[in-house]
């Protein structure tokens, strides 16, 4: 990550198998990230809904919102963005 990189949200639940693998692959990749429980935080909850969640996971990078979990789409984003994945 440079110092212009986007901060990364990532919207999710406990029970959400794909939000498990979008926090892996985060990790994996070595990128920082935020992660709010849209079941447990009522204003992680209304933040989800204003960046457009549908479900989970939500991964937010910057103003860009990504509803689901798809690592080419997810990496391609986050190189564009200036991440180094």
């Amino acid at each position: 990550m440079n110092k212009t990189s986007p901060r990364v949200t990532l919207y999710s639940t406990r029970q959400c198998g794909y939000c498990r693998q979008a926090k892996a692959f985060l990790q994996k990749k070595k990128v920082p990230f935020a992660e709010y429980d849209v079941e447990r935080n009522r204003r992680a909850f209304n933040e989800f809904h204003r960046a457009g969640g549908r479900g989970v996971p939500l991964i937010v990078i910057g103003n860009r919102s990504f509803n689901g979990f798809q690592p080419k789409q997810l990496e391609k984003a986050l190189r564009a963005a200036g991440f180094n994945v």
